[in-house]
């Protein structure tokens, strides 16, 4: 499941539990606090439930195939979260204040952290394209 550099592993695996959870939240709405914080942002930004479960879907996915380090399906997969955490930066530079960017910051630095050291193997798939 997990193949590469340890650091690469622990990155992988912690983005990918961290997004597993949040996803799930997102997706199921079973942690109520969380779930209701996160919705009064969506409200904020114009976006309804269901946009907030087509997100959760895309960041579950995403992690999930974060766990196949040493495939493209990982490097695919950090590219989700990547792309998911600039939507966040954006609505949270637009609507929130810094503070609230912070996680997004966060996930973005890991995602494209992992992105640059699978870039050998994003190079040979592209060559294949």
């Amino acid at each position: 499941m997990f193949e590469g550099t340890l650091i690469l592993n622990i990155l992988a695996g912690f983005l990918s539990a961290l997004f597993i959870f949040f996803s799930s939240i997102k997706i199921f709405g079973w942690q109520k606090q969380i779930f209701e914080t996160q919705m009064q942002f969506m409200h904020k930004y114009g976006l309804n439930r269901i946009l907030y479960g087509c997100i959760g879907i895309i960041e579950m996915t995403s992690a999930i195939m974060l766990m196949f380090q040493g495939t493209i399906f990982g490097a695919l997969g950090a590219l989700g979260i990547a792309t998911t955490s600039l939507g966040a930066i954006f609505f949270h530079t637009r609507y929130d204040t810094f503070k609230d960017m912070v996680p997004a910051i966060i996930t973005l630095t890991i995602s494209v952290t992992i992105l640059y050291l699978n870039q050998d193997l994003i190079m040979e798939f592209i060559s294949l394209i």
